[in-house]
């Protein structure tokens, strides 16, 4: 198999763009600041590629239309931007995704927060540019004083309330995969069965490529100087997604700064992971999990994962002085899907 592109953070796809069997249509863009690709296969007769195209288009935009914090007129802009804390309406995929994000916050003991934006701010990671001084305790405290998921935010029946006017969302660790969801969805409508969707390096696969294989995907060696792949991985019918350290981080009088914040401490985090993929039974989980597993870090992810059956494989720098650079571990979940269980 040879290897198509590289993924953003970890994912790379193989095996898929080689000679075609039936009709495979393969559509790529831009959205939410990165890129997306789409391949669909075995497309029924009467679907023309241009009307799938127009399809995941318009899908894409209702997602950033309601979950992009960076379009001053979407539905979670301008719920950050209201002053007031009574509950406010909101659409059925935003409140479809804050649920998903509560249960991600629980399970993780609160590592995955959305509230996250004023530490993320913070630490030079947002508007701010990395160089500036390095942040002090007082001002990690007051900025954690607007941050916790669960201490300010109520979702209640199509409704989401914030007790803290300053409180603010910040959907960018889900939101990508719940456009892959979003798009797979439409791609049904039309019939399509077989189809692979990656967004910015999270995606979401079903049935086979145009060989009639699983999908195969690729888990990249956590070494932003290369393109080495740690392991293929046979995907259908799953989400997927790789969160890492090793390409966003800033370093500063010699110390290496992650763009992974802890939102329990304010502080990004230390331990020795470096990278962590997830698979899962939709995209949106995928993505949020790689999120929260990377801030639980190593040790503490792979207890949530056992505890809680999740397809988790961590990659970690080893301690100075041992004879292999990373130190890889996989929860049985995971193994077994490795295994085409």
């Amino acid at each position: 198999m040879r290897l198509l592109y590289v993924l953003p953070l970890g994912l790379l796809l193989t095996g898929c763009f080689d000679e075609e069997t039936g009709e495979t249509y393969r559509l790529e863009g831009e959205t939410m600041g990165t890129t997306y690709h789409v391949v669909a296969v075995d497309v029924p007769e009467d679907v023309t590629e241009t009307q799938l195209a127009v399809a995941v288009e318009e899908t894409l935009e209702a997602v950033n239309a309601s979950m992009s914090n960076w379009d001053p007129n979407s539905e979670v802009s301008l719920f950050n931007a209201d002053t007031g804390t009574a509950p406010v309406e909101i659409s059925a995929e935003f409140a479809h995704v804050m649920a998903a994000a509560n249960d991600i916050h629980a399970m993780s003991n609160g590592k995955f927060d959305v509230t996250l934006f004023p530490l993320i701010e913070l630490w030079g990671f947002g508007a701010k540019k990395p160089g500036d001084p390095i942040p002090s305790d007082a001002e990690i405290a007051a900025a954690l004083e607007h941050v916790g998921q669960a201490r300010f935010l109520t979702l209640d029946e199509g409704t989401l309330a914030k007790s803290d006017p300053a409180v603010s969302v910040n959907l960018s660790a889900i939101a990508k995969g719940y456009g892959n969801d979003a798009v797979a969805e439409a791609l049904r409508g039309f019939g399509v069965e077989n189809y692979l969707v990656e967004i910015g390096g999270d995606l979401v696969a079903a049935g086979v490529n145009d060989k009639g294989e699983p999908w195969k995907i690729g888990i990249e060696t956590p070494d932003a100087s290369s393109n080495a792949v740690e392991m293929v991985l046979p995907v259908s019918d799953l989400g997927m997604a790789t969160s890492g350290d090793y390409r966003n981080f800033f370093e500063q009088d010699g110390v290496r700064y992650s763009h992974l914040i802890d939102p329990t401490t304010g502080r990004p985090v230390t331990h020795r992971a470096t990278s962590v993929t997830v698979l899962a039974e939709s995209g949106m989980m995928a993505d949020a999990l790689a999120t929260a597993m990377m801030v639980l870090g190593e040790e503490e992810g792979m207890a949530v994962a056992e505890a809680n059956d999740l397809a988790v494989f961590f990659i970690s720098r080893a301690e100075a002085g041992a004879d292999q650079e990373y130190v890889k571990q996989a929860s049985p979940a995971f193994e077994k899907l490795r295994a085409g269980e």
